[in-house]
């Protein structure tokens, strides 16, 4: 029997689509959560908390490869570390990990938690492999709602994004992670780079609202950071094919202005 995989995150946007393909490529899957699961063909859940480190061991037992999804607002650096030390005491052969594109390069206290989760990756002692994505489709889309409940939406200037679709980041992570361990591979992003605005004015065509817009200006370094593109995937990075365009046709909830 092919040896167990552990995913964190495996129930959430990107999770969802690699669960099925490893599973598909012959894998038992364990999924990491902090609340259990019902269990399905080849699939079972675990739990154990990633920010304090409790039964993280014991969601080990076994595995010889972890494909580490999870991740939030804070608290990225802390869970990658409390998971690189337990996979290290449970000789773990491969530590995969997602990221984001310009980690390295976007002054803000949440890329740096991404920065430092890609750290404590690296200096884990455990073989690694670290992939960078671009914001998935399904990400922007929220973005998008939210910021069209106000009846005055602000626009930042300047700041560009590359929309990824979820399945494509998803097969990708699986290749990497039925692979060996290859370290920083280069950046997955979309097909096109839009604007924050040309991305509202689809959003707003496609829902049928109108919003009032106000333009504002991101200060500091981040602002700075953001308008140089700092936030993009880098020169060679790959590319998705599904296109944020045909996304939002599929997915955005029609209906009157509003």
């Amino acid at each position: 029997m092919n040896a167990h995989i552990l995913v964190t995150g495996g129930t959430g946007t990107i999770g969802r689509h690699v669960v099925p393909l490893l599973r598909a490529a012959g894998h038992p899957v364990r999924v990491l959560t902090r609340r259990g699961g019902l269990p399905g063909d080849g699939v079972t859940h675990v739990t154990a908390d990633l920010l304090t480190g409790a039964d993280l061991d014991r969601a080990l037992r076994g595995v010889s490869t972890v494909l580490h999804l999870a991740g939030g607002a804070k608290g990225d650096d802390r869970a990658a570390a409390n998971l690189t030390r337990a996979a290290r005491r449970s000789a773990v052969t491969h530590l995969v990990h997602i990221s984001v594109t310009g980690a390295d390069r976007v002054p803000l206290a949440w890329t740096r938690s991404k920065l430092d989760a890609e750290r404590a990756v690296a200096d884990s002692g455990v073989p690694w492999t670290v992939l960078r994505a671009a914001q998935v489709h399904d990400l922007v889309l929220s973005m998008l709602a939210a910021m069209t409940r106000l009846p005055v939406v602000p626009v930042p200037g300047g700041l560009r994004l590359q929309p990824v679709d979820a399945a494509e980041v998803a097969a990708r992570l699986a290749e990497l992670t039925l692979g060996a361990p290859a370290g920083l591979v280069p950046d997955l992003a979309g097909p096109d780079t839009y604007g924050i605005g040309d991305l509202l004015t689809g959003y707003l065509a496609a829902t049928g609202k109108r919003r009032a817009r106000l333009p504002v200006r991101i200060p500091g370094r981040a602002g700075r950071a953001y308008r140089d593109g700092a936030n993009l995937a880098r020169p060679g990075a790959a590319r998705g094919v599904r296109t944020w365009a045909g996304f939002l046709a599929e997915r955005a909830p029609s209906g009157r202005a509003a």
